[in-house]
């Protein structure tokens, strides 16, 4: 593996060659949901069909295989190269998809991962962790108890912490994580350039602790066809990333954080994420549950990947800007807008937690 930060390809090339189903996954036009909106074109990105069922799979195995290679030395430069070797543990936490995609980073080096779990998160996800030969640690308390359980052991000694968030704005590991996640984006735009599509106008996409966004905007903030609109979407129980951007720095939110979009119960933003967003000008906009609810309802009715409220928060937040006058016309929306939206994950259903 590299030592130096590789371009997107070569972590995709990666990947693949570890993982064939790491392979490029669709995007896919949806004109009946385009019509139902009101607006000129849907493309939706589906992650459904990511290894691993969700965009997170890009991210933490490729910073975990990252992590590993520089405790084994500069030397190493392939995953195979690290087979063999006492290798220490890797330590996350998650909401269930970035300890799963952890995990694999692991199992494919031949190391062992823990994996903290807050006490909400549901059990088949669990359970998709513990296949793949990682140890979870429950954690009572929410997402964020579950962050600082896993920076404890690490402390402690007992492995490689790699988080997908941090308050240090030149974390090594989250940009890993971040670097990763940009496979996707990429993906995007070679797909539409390559189509000869009209580029997209608008993007709403998942906050979380903001990494994703933070990739997407990278990629796709100088390329956006004006009014060049990028929204993060988050819950309203759980708005983080509108909290930090108002702030000017990471904010720890307070209470239960309890929605419906789990993998996004997040109560502070990732300070190197947050850095990205605000040198774009990335908006927020928060969306109440009956709207991350009714997203992935309509997704399927439209033509749409099976999703979840997680996976199909971006759809959410464009109804809801599209259902409020005031925040139409702030984000230039109308008839000839041309909407992007990540699909981050598959239903529960068909086998994705």
């Amino acid at each position: 593996m590299p030592t130096s930060d590789p371009s997107v390809v070569a972590i995709a090339s990666l990947l693949r060659r570890l993982v064939p189903a790491y392979a490029p996954t669709p995007l896919r036009d949806l004109p009946r949901l385009a019509s139902r909106l009101g607006v000129a074109r849907v493309l939706a990105k589906d992650e459904s069909v990511r290894a691993l069922g969700s965009f997170k799979s890009l991210g933490g195995t490729y910073a975990g295989l990252r992590a590993l290679a520089r405790a084994a030395g500069e030397g190493v430069r392939t995953v195979e190269a690290l087979r063999g070797r006492d290798l220490p543990a890797l330590l996350c936490a998650s909401d269930g998809n970035h300890g799963l995609a952890v995990a694999l980073a692991a199992r494919l080096a031949g190391a062992t991962a823990t994996v903290f779990l807050h006490e909400s998160v549901p059990p088949v996800r669990a359970r998709r962790i513990e296949a793949l030969g990682a140890e979870v640690v429950w954690v009572v308390g929410t997402y964020d108890a579950a962050v600082a359980a896993a920076a404890d052991a690490a402390r402690a000694g007992r492995g490689l912490l790699v988080a997908d968030t941090t308050d240090d704005p030149t974390g090594p590991v989250v940009r890993d994580v971040m670097a990763g996640y940009g496979v996707m984006p990429a993906e995007i735009r070679h797909d539409v350039d390559a189509e000869d599509r009209s580029r997209p106008t608008h993007v709403f996409v998942q906050a979380g602790v903001g990494g994703l966004a933070a990739a997407v905007a990278e990629t796709l903030g100088g390329w956006l066809a004006p009014p060049a609109v990028l929204a993060v979407v988050e819950p309203s129980a759980a708005a983080c990333v509108g909290a930090a951007l108002e702030a000017g720095a990471p904010v720890q939110l307070t209470g239960a954080l309890q929605t419906s979009a789990s993998m996004l119960s997040c109560g502070r933003a990732s300070a190197p994420a947050l850095q990205v967003l605000r040198r774009h000008g990335v908006r927020a906009v928060s969306v109440a549950e009956d709207l991350l609810l009714r997203a992935p309802e309509l997704l399927a009715e439209t033509g749409g990947p099976r999703s979840t409220p997680s996976g199909a928060a971006g759809l959410a937040g464009a109804m809801a800007a599209l259902a409020d006058a005031a925040l139409t016309a702030d984000l230039g929306l109308g008839p000839e807008s041309r909407l992007l939206l990540l699909v981050t994950e598959g239903a529960m259903g068909a086998g994705v937690g």
